[in-house]
């Protein structure tokens, strides 16, 4: 055995180990959130910003392997329909990361009708005007006002420590934050600056949120600024390569 494989294998057992103790983590906060401490609006801010929401979605960070896997759409749909029975049957934490499964595993099905990354920066130039007008003047702020409850079972909550409250992600920033993720690690840019930057935007867009006192803002925005900008350079070279001529 070489010395490259011997050290993956050697590194898999404490990846496998960091994944189950932070999943133990998740669940454990999961259930018992309402018990914690009740901090002050801006330390339940930064507690979800800085420790939550990176716990969460360094699950998508761990799952990225799977972008390659074959039947990975039949296996989103399947967490889509156990997100569905949970959600009927009021079991909310389970419910919530069957959501959290089906919109990544998406997004890496999604991802395979790329053919170029020019493509996916043209998403991440478009789809942060389509959010804002949704949620200022479309669907998105129609339902955020007027119907609470569909859009708490079409998004992902991040409970409020000590209250019976939550910060909630639509379904489709989750989908685009596991697209962008995937395509930074399929076209060798920086993963981990990736993650760590939209994963901030998160915050920030929280933060902005709770400042302004506003039931919701566009969260699409700011992970597509922080993808292109963590990756502007290497973008931009990629876009400047010569293509090959088809072939005649």
């Amino acid at each position: 055995m070489n010395v490259v494989a011997a050290n993956r294998f050697g590194r898999a057992p404490a990846l496998w180990v960091g994944i189950a103790l932070i999943a133990a983590a998740l669940a454990g906060y999961y259930a018992f959130s309402e018990s914690f401490r009740n901090l002050s609006l801006w330390g339940d801010t930064a507690f979800i910003a800085l420790v939550l929401m990176p716990a969460v979605f360094s699950l998508v960070y761990f799952a990225l392997p799977l972008r390659r896997a074959h039947g990975v759409a039949l296996v989103a749909v399947a967490f889509g329909v156990l997100a569905v029975i949970l959600q009927l049957a009021d079991l909310d934490t389970p419910a919530n990361f069957a959501k959290l499964a089906t919109m990544t595993l998406l997004a890496f099905w999604f991802l395979t009708f790329f053919e170029r990354l020019s493509w996916v920066v043209l998403v991440a130039a478009l789809i942060p005007w389509i959010d804002a007008y949704s949620v200022w003047r479309g669907p998105t702020h129609h339902i955020v006002t007027k119907q609470r409850n569909i859009f708490e079972t079409l998004s992902f909550a991040f409970p409020v420590p000590g209250e019976h409250a939550s910060a909630n992600l639509g379904l489709p920033d989750l989908l685009f934050f596991a697209l962008f993720l995937a395509a930074a690690a399929r076209w060798n840019l920086r993963v981990g600056w990736t993650w760590l930057a939209m994963v901030l935007s998160f915050g920030a867009t929280m933060a902005i949120a709770v400042q302004w006192d506003v039931n919701g803002l566009p969260a699409l925005p700011g992970i597509s600024i922080a993808f292109l900008v963590v990756n502007a350079d290497l973008i931009w070279r990629d876009l400047r390569r010569p293509r090959p001529e088809p072939a005649t």
